[in-house]
């Protein structure tokens, strides 16, 4: 293991920060407090870029999705996808809300469990070689043997601290037919096996100090940040008043979930709601008892409307889903600070 350090300047400001040979220059900046603009933390959606002034760097993803030819051409890099080979002298613009809550941390973990959750989606438990404390609704990165670059998986765990000899820190994960690394995690894993975590990063995580009832939606995988924020708003002293309603949207009924790990919150009866929508029915086809017939984002349109203005607003899941539900939500003029969510590809 290299354990050689390089220098990294934000030209322009009295900022400067050390950056590990192996590590990231986006991500050796969050461990050391710089407010660093980053999402996807995994070379997609290009809020990473950087300019680099002086020094030589190398991409891990020279064709990473989120830097085009012009980015290319103007010296532009993603803080994500570059290492360091010297030290270095870069521009960018900060922003406080990028300032990690958390300082993250790469530890070895190994795989304790797993469970099947529907026919596509699975939950996979770690134990981990060192602690780590994250917020509800944060992600991490795991690197898995045998595959090409992390993989952003949410924590489905209630935010804290989690322990060498404590809980297991969990991911739930859709199985993708083309996707390495959930087959990875699928086919190859066992329990018992090691992989590299490093976590936590995003900025969807649990506000709890917001005085408004709160709208969680998913789809998909992104059912494990929701839950998470689900199962942080309840074990939660200052939301113990607040209501959530969960949102959970569907292809198909033998997709929809989550429900269970809602039912058993103390106090889910008397502050929780779960709906499940389904899109890809037929509109002559029968549905499950309490099963609502469409689109996710038309569904929260018809029943909360212009409430939504008045709630705090989580939402995982596809591109498309979350294009949709952002649409309308500005749409119905949410105030964008009380919307949160990660952008993923």
């Amino acid at each position: 293991m290299d354990t050689t350090v390089y220098a990294v300047h934000l030209v322009g400001t009295d900022q400067s920060f050390s950056c590990a040979a192996d590590d990231t220059v986006l991500r050796a900046a969050l461990r050391q407090g710089i407010a660093f603009p980053y999402e996807c933390n995994v070379g997609s959606c290009g809020n990473c870029k950087f300019e680099l002034i002086e020094g030589q760097v190398n991409a891990l993803w020279p064709d990473a999705p989120g830097l085009s030819d012009k980015d290319k051409q103007r010296k532009r890099w993603l803080g994500c996808q570059t290492r360091a080979q010297g030290d270095l002298h870069i521009k960018l613009r900060t922003g406080d809300k990028y300032r990690p809550i958390h300082t993250p941390v790469r530890t070895r973990a190994r795989l304790v469990s797993s469970r099947v959750i529907t026919h596509d989606l699975s939950e996979f438990s770690f134990e981990l070689d060192q602690p780590m404390a994250f917020s509800s609704g944060q992600y991490a990165l795991v690197q898995l043997a045998g595959v090409t670059g992390p993989r952003a998986y949410s924590m489905s765990n209630a935010g804290g601290s989690v322990s060498e000899s404590g809980t297991a820190l969990s991911f739930q994960v859709r199985r993708l037919p083309q996707g390495a690394g959930s087959n990875a995690l699928f086919a190859q894993l066992r329990v018992g096996d090691g992989v590299e975590i490093d976590g936590p990063y995003g900025m969807a995580y649990l506000r709890e100090d917001a005085p408004r009832d709160i709208l969680c939606v998913a789809g998909g995988s992104g059912l494990a940040p929701m839950v998470s924020v689900a199962r942080g708003t309840f074990a939660s002293s200052q939301l113990a008043a607040r209501r959530l309603h969960f949102v959970y949207g569907a292809r198909m009924p033998a997709d929809v979930c989550g429900q269970d790990m809602l039912a058993v919150l103390p106090g889910w009866l008397a502050r929780g709601s779960y709906q499940a929508v389904v899109s890809g029915v037929d509109s002559e086809a029968p549905l499950p008892e309490g099963f609502a017939r469409g689109f996710v984002h038309d569904w929260v349109d018809q029943v909360y409307g212009n409430r939504l203005a008045e709630m705090e607003i989580y939402f995982a899941g596809p591109a498309l889903m979350a294009q949709s539900l952002l649409k309308l939500l500005i749409a119905r003029q949410v105030p964008m600070d009380q919307v949160h969510f990660d952008q993923f590809y």
